[in-house]
């Protein structure tokens, strides 16, 4: 199956609502990162990636309709590329909502050890190189340049993706802009919430 939506936003932004989202509108299974922590077997390819290689996406996407999240959004430029008919979900919200979200979830988990004293797993060290060291340069504890490199993505997306192929969306829009974009019907149920912080 092709992949049909790349989600570009960082987790913090709505990702788990939309996820749920898309799988309503028969657009899942999504890749996010719990769905993709589910599966291990498939870091060696996105290891390969994250070192400058050249992933095999039909095999590691190929029972998948819909990515979001990391580690995906930080592939956003070769995921778009390969899939030239899928659509780009760009998902914002307020910056400093942002970072208080991200900091107590997806950044507290790659800075806080086990709990039960083991080392960091294989996913979590490919993790951290995506997230603190590629994406952020070492530390996310600088809220102001967190921020800044927030921006600069968003930004980037937006030069990059073409109008009619990009939606820039906040989740509390609710269903409307993300069907028509899509091009399905909105749903007779309420636009999902998620079930944890994402």
């Amino acid at each position: 199956m092709a992949v049909m939506v790349v989600g570009a936003g960082f987790n913090g932004t709505g990702t788990c609502a939309l996820t749920a989202a898309l799988d309503r509108l028969g657009l899942g299974p999504c890749l996010d990162l719990r769905e993709w922590r589910a599966h291990p077997e498939q870091l060696p390819a996105w290891e390969e990636a994250t070192n400058g290689g050249s992933a095999d996406w039909d095999a590691v996407l190929e029972r998948y309709r819909s990515t979001v999240g990391w580690p995906s959004c930080h592939f956003w430029r070769e995921l778009s590329g390969q899939y030239s008919a899928a659509r780009v979900i760009l998902t914002v919200r307020d910056p400093q909502v942002w970072y208080q979200a991200a900091s107590a979830t997806i950044f507290a988990s790659l800075r806080d050890p086990p709990k039960d004293g083991a080392g960091p797993t294989s996913a979590l060290r490919l993790l951290r190189r995506i997230i603190l060291e590629q994406t952020f340069g070492g530390s996310t504890e600088d809220a102001a340049l967190a921020i800044e490199v927030l921006a600069m993505h968003e930004r980037e997306v937006k030069e990059a993706i073409p109008t009619e192929r990009l939606l820039v969306y906040e989740v509390t829009q609710g269903w409307e802009p993300l069907c028509r974009f899509l091009g399905v019907n909105v749903p007779d149920v309420p636009f999902p919430r998620a079930a944890a912080p994402d």
